[in-house]
């Protein structure tokens, strides 16, 4: 066991060139999935629906709380359905029904309990269409190539972190905010869905990569052996922490930058949008460096960096220039995270329960991503203003990426029979 990493492969190692198809069809469907498309849009729906219904940020936040910790609870049990019956019809089933629910929240009345048992039955049956599922397709078509194959995926959330703000802003001014939500809704119908019904599927015995094989199956650990392991509960530490670190920092810079002073239009979607691209910066480089250094060595700067744009945020107000920079560091930290967790699941547990461990690691993070908005809601309507949460996630994303240089080598499962 060795915390080197596997030798570079070829410039045309096969693992590409047999599994391109699966990769597009993987990006995409992680770009119009219930991961990105909701909490990408959300920030932007937050002013019109709270003018329209006097509905305070913390209960509005809170129907994507409500998303997301049912989903987290779901995660495994999606990830197993993965495992036993294979990734397609599950991802493919749940982006169906994550579309249609989606865009039915343009139709909800004017009272709370609609808005939460909207986004309840999208927790219902979205979460299959999270990286819980995608990303078991692509760690069975890659292994040397992994980190990057896995970056270049999780690619997807920062297309949609680019194109929903512009679709959110254009439809809110336009349509209003009920039809924005089926508009938004398209994607995963007309973009995703059938790319995925032609390309995403699972690698014969024979396409896989020989290293994620042992005894004619797949080499791994049993969802209770993982449990039992240390290094499964510093992973979900970390990933709970800087997920309660991210979350509402991610759903509320809309209004964030709106206290700072800046407009709601253009100014605000366009460093929105900054951090869409500096989230593709971070997944292509993070995965780039985790096929070639230890991983926990990779991401413990990638995660710091926030620490710095919570502080910039803090307070009456910023320049421009410190707005773009703040947006640019939270989307380097969001390219390392999601990535880390796929990435440390199939390292460290193997490939035979991969999507029942992702899927427990992905717990904390839709539970983490789903609470912090409301609490950050919370404290603005409390203080009215965003400080205390913005000091209290500094900490969290420094300690969550220390907490990641206690991992150990990554085992070899080549090894067992």
């Amino acid at each position: 066991m060795s915390n080197t990493p596997t030798p570079a492969a070829p410039a045309h190692h096969p693992e590409f060139r047999q599994g391109w198809r699966v990769l597009i069809a993987a990006v995409l469907g992680v770009a119009c999935g219930a991961s990105p498309l909701p909490f990408n849009s959300i920030g932007f729906f937050l002013g019109p629906i709270n003018e329209e219904f006097g509905w305070s940020f913390r209960d509005i936040s809170l129907g994507i709380t409500v998303y997301g910790v049912l989903g987290a609870m779901l995660a495994p049990v999606y990830g197993s359905l993965a495992d036993r019956y294979g990734v397609r019809p599950v991802a493919i089933l749940s982006l169906l029904a994550f579309a249609i629910l989606f865009g039915a929240l343009g139709f909800v009345p004017g009272v709370l309990w609609a808005w939460w048992t909207g986004w309840f039955l999208i927790g219902l049956v979205g979460i299959g269409s999270t990286p819980v599922t995608w990303t078991r397709g692509i760690n069975l078509w890659f292994y040397r190539r992994r980190g990057l194959a896995l970056g270049l995926t999780l690619v997807g959330t920062s297309l949609a972190a680019v194109i929903v703000p512009e679709i959110a802003v254009w439809g809110i001014e336009n349509l209003g905010w009920r039809y924005t939500y089926p508009l938004i809704a398209m994607l995963p119908l007309l973009v995703a869905l059938p790319v995925a019904l032609k390309f995403f599927h699972e690698p014969r015995p024979d396409q896989r990569p020989p290293e994620i094989s042992a005894g004619g199956g797949l080499a791994g650990v049993t969802a209770k052996v993982a449990l039992r392991d240390y290094r499964f509960w510093l992973i979900f530490a970390s990933v709970l922490i800087v997920a309660m670190s991210y979350g509402g920092l991610f759903v509320h810079l809309p209004q964030m930058l709106k206290m700072h002073g800046f407009d709601t239009g253009s100014t605000i979607k366009h460093i929105v949008q900054i951090m869409g691209l500096s989230i593709l910066v971070g997944r292509i480089g993070t995965g780039w460096l985790l096929d070639r250094f230890w991983a926990p060595l990779v991401t413990l700067p990638l995660l710091s960096i926030p620490a710095i744009s919570c502080w910039l945020l803090a307070g009456d107000s910023m320049p421009l220039f410190a707005a773009y920079i703040s947006a640019a560091m939270i989307g380097l930290a969001a390219g390392a995270e999601t990535d880390l967790v796929a990435y440390l699941a199939g390292r460290y547990f193997g490939m035979v329960n991969y999507g029942r461990i992702y899927g427990l690691l992905y717990m904390p993070f839709g539970f983490g991503s789903a609470v912090s908005p409301a609490l950050f809601g919370w404290v603005r309507d409390a203080t009215g203003n965003y400080d205390l949460a913005l000091f209290a996630a500094m900490g969290g994303f420094v300690g969550g990426g220390l907490i990641l240089l206690a991992l150990g080598r990554y085992p070899d499962f080549t090894v067992r029979s």
